[in-house]
């Protein structure tokens, strides 16, 4: 079955408002108050935890090596409490889903968010059960760029992995497509359009209402 992997954060959804909100709870728990801006650091929030807290971080003096893990697993916990309060899925993401779902395409995620949380963001929205697959960054040994992680999200979905694609937003995906050989789709609606067209992938979209037929022309 031909099939198509999607990213979450920054493909599916805007998840960058309740990221820089967990992010900044663990910096007021230090005293530091927000580091972090919503709308001016919303790609770093898209990149993941880590990269939040480097970039508040590096904001500020003083801070001890090894804080960045030390905040990691709070920030995660933050998360969890208060994970869709601003987050949304892009317009037309599901009308694009479910075309490709009546095309006859199997769907899956695969994401580099940590599984539990990925789960629980996408039942809150509503749409968990829409996918056939769920891969976050520790369901598997090995994460996004390494291709098993699109091709273990490709087979829970019930297809073929020679016959899938992968949509994402960042070269972290272009770099899981080029790996696993399949070609690679990714939006410029998120932010850093510029660093998207980049990075050369076989296809972008600026809606995705344009998805089902970009895709018919990229899978045989």
């Amino acid at each position: 079955m031909r099939t198509v992997i999607f990213d979450l954060d920054g493909t599916l959804a805007d998840t960058s408002g309740d990221l820089i909100a967990a992010a900044n709870a663990c910096f007021r728990g230090l005293g530091l108050g927000d580091l972090l801006d919503p709308a001016r650091d919303a790609a770093t929030a898209l990149r993941g935890g880590r990269a939040m807290l480097n970039l508040g971080f590096s904001r500020v003096t003083g801070v001890e090596a090894g804080e960045v893990d030390r905040q990691y697993p709070v920030l995660l916990e933050a998360y969890a409490q208060d994970i869709d309060t601003h987050t949304f899925l892009y317009p037309g993401a599901m009308l694009a889903v479910d075309q490709l779902k009546s095309d006859g395409y199997a769907v899956g995620i695969a994401t580099n968010k940590p599984e539990r949380l990925a789960e629980q963001l996408m039942r809150s929205l509503g749409v968990r059960d829409v996918f056939g697959s769920l891969i976050g960054a520790d369901t598997l040994p090995v994460r996004k760029p390494d291709p098993e992680h699109h091709f273990e999200a490709v087979r829970r979905a019930g297809g073929d992995p020679v016959r899938s694609l992968l949509v994402g937003d960042t070269a972290t995906d272009r770099d899981t497509s080029r790996n696993a050989g399949v070609p690679s789709v990714l939006v410029t609606f998120g932010p850093g359009r510029d660093d998207v067209l980049a990075l050369d992938p076989e296809a972008t979209i600026d809606d995705f209402a344009e998805l089902p037929g970009v895709v018919a022309g990229l899978i045989s």
